[in-house]
């Protein structure tokens, strides 16, 4: 059987999606006119059974997490969707690999595990830092199958992420906040429920160097009109830093399927146990003595993430007839989580449910053709809060403090697809988002006992899409956005700025958005015997209430404006005679255009003084991303083929003042990949890779803390978390199809 798989990312692997592109209609600046010199739109490259790097005709690629099933063609947004045989070719421990040639997205790996800071188009920057110590991100909404693991305030663990469960992933790299709602800046949805149309099964050992292990089991078979599946990963990494070991189990299992002729029933699971030690920034002074070492503060309180998460989810969709239909979603998310941070033990005990409605109606008003949708979504997540002294980096016997801390979501949106021609659609759509905070604290003390917040927003979207010709479009958009401060932003700040008691920072407001795209994208191309595409995404976004961290992350403050604007630009391109190349290149400029900080949040003895910090380029966003692949089959044997990857980040900053600098960087990797199976006549495949990691075994900074804080008795600022050194990744699987 031969599938088609869909590849956005890397060298042409699958059928790879159109990503659209995006601009603010007034943006005129060098870097988009740079941009431009080189527009076009990454070329979706389908493959067939036999040669995997042949181009040939992709009639329609569809992705789901638009909240609807779209063509990706015609949907004015920019979308990328990453098929399996990309997966396979990582480690899959973390979601950072998959991400790497996809334009306009930065996913640094802070310690080589699941520990991810992930970005898009400038949301998210802030994941980084004391309260997002590890495996946690900002702004980006997060899902598995549909299903949310983004909170109700916006934060999103990666305790369930692991790409070998995933078989396909799409990115949604504009606003998304006029259907998602909240923490929407961009969208990614990882799908596990692989098309199967007989019995498979599949072992696969990952080992590589600084004690990573991998242990993956992968099961799938038809079950009358539906399909049953099951995978199960175990994972341990000694760590390459003192003080950064990591180990984590996912089970991931569902049942969908049709009953009857119009109803569809998908049951999810997914489960994990993840534990991360965290080694913490360095001064640049330590990186450059010893980069392996671990920050000593956070190694003598054995700070970590100890996480045990699970969640149930039921979908349902319904015909009511040939015009309408009805798709429902319920879940429940237990959680238990334990942490070492900031000198303290927590214990967290959570429970995170929801669930959603959706009603579709298709209708024809003379030429036109209308896709009306009415959607509505509740998400709670509240539990206990725990905190005792920490001794000797473990639980002590005083507790410190009890609190609950709840936080609510519920939205309700409608989008209309006006279909005008066969070639014309008009996107018109809206969401209305009611976040609120309730928290409570137990113990006598505090001079408030409970506090709570509340942020309503309407984040509207326009947008259209021209289709010329069978392979190409163009589109535009335009529309808001919406992110309220995450539940652990929320603590009040220190000094006379929060005169008021408070359990809830009173200084802070909700992050508005206001967003412009313009876009290009196609389906792949083939003269004679090559094969091209290209992409480029424009955009411009002002931002309103800016979320800054300060103190390391331990405090927040609000920036009144910013603005962030830059230009995408992917290649893909492929030959009969097996030679492929990727390239995604992300060009940026990103300011306060209004920011002026009263000095007494950052040092309360400045009590009076204010700093201006308007024009400054805005922490954690390098203003060049670039990632090219470039590779070749094995001549005589096309099955295995080599691999060449340089990723290289400019410089950027990790203060407001604009005065602590993350040095660039460029590394790195060799892959030997068998990408096709070599099959026995028992019917059992094998297949693997080898990948050396940072081959030059360059030195650099993978990550960084924001605003951070000078290391204990220095003048020097404590911000660097320094990237992987060199390091071998081997992968042998064996599978079974029947």
């Amino acid at each position: 059987m031969h599938r088609l798989s869909v590849d956005c990312a890397g060298g042409v692997y699958g059928a790879q999606s159109g990503q659209a592109t995006s601009i603010w209609i007034r943006l005129v600046n060098p870097i988009l006119l740079l941009a431009l010199a080189g527009h076009g739109t990454i070329a979706l490259a389908a493959q067939s059974g036999q040669r995997p790097d042949t181009a040939i005709a992709l009639p329609v690629v569809i992705v789901t997490a638009t909240r609807e099933p779209a063509n990706i063609l015609t949907t004015p947004l920019a979308v990328t969707k990453i098929g399996s045989s990309r997966l396979r070719s990582t480690s899959g421990y973390g979601i950072a690999e998959a991400l790497r040639l996809v334009p306009g997205v930065i996913a640094q790996s802070r310690y080589g595990s699941s520990d991810v800071r992930l970005m898009i188009r400038g949301f998210g920057a802030r994941g980084a830092g004391d309260r997002s110590n590890a495996g946690t991100s900002r702004g980006i909404r997060v899902l598995i199958d549909g299903f949310p693991e983004t909170e109700p305030d916006g934060r999103t663990s990666f305790d369930q992420i692991d790409l070998d469960a995933a078989e396909e992933v799409e990115v949604i790299r504009s606003n998304a906040s006029s259907v998602w709602g909240n923490a929407s800046g961009g969208v990614v949805n990882v799908l596990t429920v692989p098309p199967v149309d007989e019995r498979r099964a599949e072992v696969e050992t990952v080992v590589g160097g600084f004690g990573l292990r991998r242990y993956v089991g992968r099961a799938a078979a038809p079950i009358g009109p539906g399909t049953t599946y099951i995978s199960f990963t175990n994972s341990t990494f000694g760590g390459w830093r003192q003080h950064s070991d990591a180990r984590r189990t996912v089970l991931n299992a569902g049942l969908v399927g049709s009953v009857g002729e119009r109803t569809r029933l998908g049951i999810h699971l997914v489960a994990a146990n993840n534990l991360i030690h965290i080694p913490g920034p360095l001064t640049m002074e330590e990186v450059r003595a010893d980069p392996r070492q671990a920050n000593g503060n956070y190694a003598s309180r054995d700070e970590r993430r100890f996480n045990r998460v699970a969640r149930i989810g039921l979908m349902a969709d319904h015909d009511l007839n040939a015009t309408t239909s009805i798709s429902s979603a319920l879940f429940v998310n237990p959680k238990y989580l334990q942490r070492s941070e900031r000198n303290t033990f927590r214990d967290f005990t959570r429970l995170h449910a929801g669930g959603s409605i959706v009603a579709r109606k298709e209708l024809v008003i003379g030429a036109m053709r209308s896709r009306l949708s009415l959607g509505m979504e509740e998400a709670y997540q509240d539990g206990a809060i725990l905190f005792y002294d920490l001794v000797a980096g473990q639980r002590g016997s005083t507790l410190l403090d009890n609190k609950s801390e709840g936080a609510s979501n519920s939205g309700v949106f409608l989008q209309d697809e006006l279909h005008l021609s066969d070639r014309l659609m008009l996107l018109l759509g809206a969401r209305y988002d009611n976040v609120s905070y309730d928290y409570e604290s137990f113990l006598p003390t505090p001079p408030v006992r409970s506090d709570s917040r509340r942020f309503d927003r309407v984040s509207p979207k326009i947008g259209f899409s021209w289709r010329f010709g069978d392979r190409r479009s163009l589109y535009g958009n335009l529309g808001g956005g919406v992110e309220v401060p995450a539940g652990n932003e929320t603590d009040p700040a220190p000094g006379p700025v929060a005169s008021s008691p408070a359990l809830i920072n009173p200084l802070l407001d909700a992050i508005n958005s206001t967003t412009y795209e313009l876009g290009f994208k196609s389906l792949p191309a083939t003269v004679n015997t090559f094969s091209v595409g290209y992409d480029v995404a424009l955009y411009d976004i002002e931002v309103q209430n800016e979320i800054i961290p300060y103190s390391g992350g331990r405090y927040y403050a609000t920036a009144a404006r910013s603005r962030r604007s830059g230009a995408e630009v992917g290649l893909n391109a492929s030959t009969s005679a097996g030679v492929f190349g990727g390239a995604a290149l992300t060009l940026s400029r990103n300011s306060y255009v209004d920011y002026v900080v009263d000095s007494a949040v950052i040092n309360p003895l400045n009590a009076g003084k204010t700093v201006d910090l308007s024009g400054k380029e805005v922490v954690g966003l390098p203003r060049v991303i670039a990632n090219v692949e470039l590779g070749a089959e094995v001549p005589a044997f096309p099955r295995a083929r080599v691999r060449a990857s340089v990723a290289h980040s400019a410089s950027y900053f990790a203060d407001d003042a604009n005065k602590v600098a993350v040095p660039s960087f460029t590394i790195l990797d060799l892959s030997v990949e068998l990408r096709q199976s070599i099959v026995t006549r028992t019917g059992w495949g094998l297949r693997g890779f080898v990948t050396l990691h940072n081959v030059t075994d360059s030195k650099y900074i993978g990550s960084a803390f924001l605003n951070p804080d000078n290391a204990p008795g220095s003048a020097l600022p404590a911000a660097y978390e320094p990237g992987m050194p060199r390091s071998v990744i081997l992968s042998l699987a064996l599978a079974s199809r029947r």
